[in-house]
């Protein structure tokens, strides 16, 4: 499978299963698509903003639901495979996404995987196993977030400092050796802590005098 960014800002979701993995995948998905969650009772879990509609679908009927709701995504969470089945056929049949919760590896199950995943905008990072390892997803996943904290503001200053030295007029060959300098720095990263403006003059004591810094 090919690693892709979705933007489903104005989307709608839809998330067969009340249960705690309904749950979790309603909450990953409610901070940006319109979330509608299927089922006959709902789990004592958070649903973030999902709309919940209490209902008890036979495989008959899935492919009404995928039409009325008109979702982008479709998440077959629940604990029947018939169910499952039958909620993956009629989204692929509205040309919607499939995610299928009790995949286990199975990629034939659906076309979509939901890694765990790292954001500190404007970084993102999606760990995925294939479904046979979600231990190991977790684990790299905590791993980047202890090694890696900052990584946000680490993109917003390089970000800002390729700017910078292209106003300079420093040619692009230095400006990639010298935003290498600063992400592999870890007197930088270490800066970082300290906030944005610490690490930023800890930057330019890595790369040196930059074009026009003379008076």
């Amino acid at each position: 499978m090919i690693p892709l960014m979705h933007d489903f800002e104005g989307e709608t979701v839809l998330v067969v299963g009340g249960g705690p993995v309904g749950a979790r995948k309603a909450r990953r998905f409610a901070a940006e698509a319109r979330v509608v969650v299927l089922s006959p009772e709902f789990a004592d879990r958070s649903f973030a903003d999902a709309e919940k509609v209490r209902a008890a679908p036979t495989p008959e009927q899935a492919q009404a639901w995928v039409e009325r709701t008109d979702p982008a995504l479709v998440v077959a969470a629940t604990d029947d495979p018939a169910l499952n089945d039958a909620f993956s056929a009629a989204a692929e049949a509205h040309g919607a996404l499939v995610n299928r919760a009790d995949d286990h590896g199975d990629q034939s199950f659906g076309n979509v995987v939901v890694p765990a995943t790292v954001r500190d905008d404007p970084v993102t990072l999606a760990i995925a196993t294939g479904g046979r390892a979600p231990a190991l997803s977790k684990h790299l996943r905590e791993r980047f977030e202890s090694e890696f904290d900052n990584a946000g503001l680490m993109a917003a200053l390089v970000g800002d400092l390729r700017e910078d030295l292209r106003d300079r007029g420093v040619p692009p060959s230095e400006r990639r050796d010298a935003v290498r300098l600063v992400v592999r720095s870890r007197e930088v990263w270490k800066a970082l802590d300290s906030g944005r403006s610490n690490g930023e003059q800890v930057a330019r004591d890595v790369i040196g005098e930059l074009p026009g810094d003379q008076t």
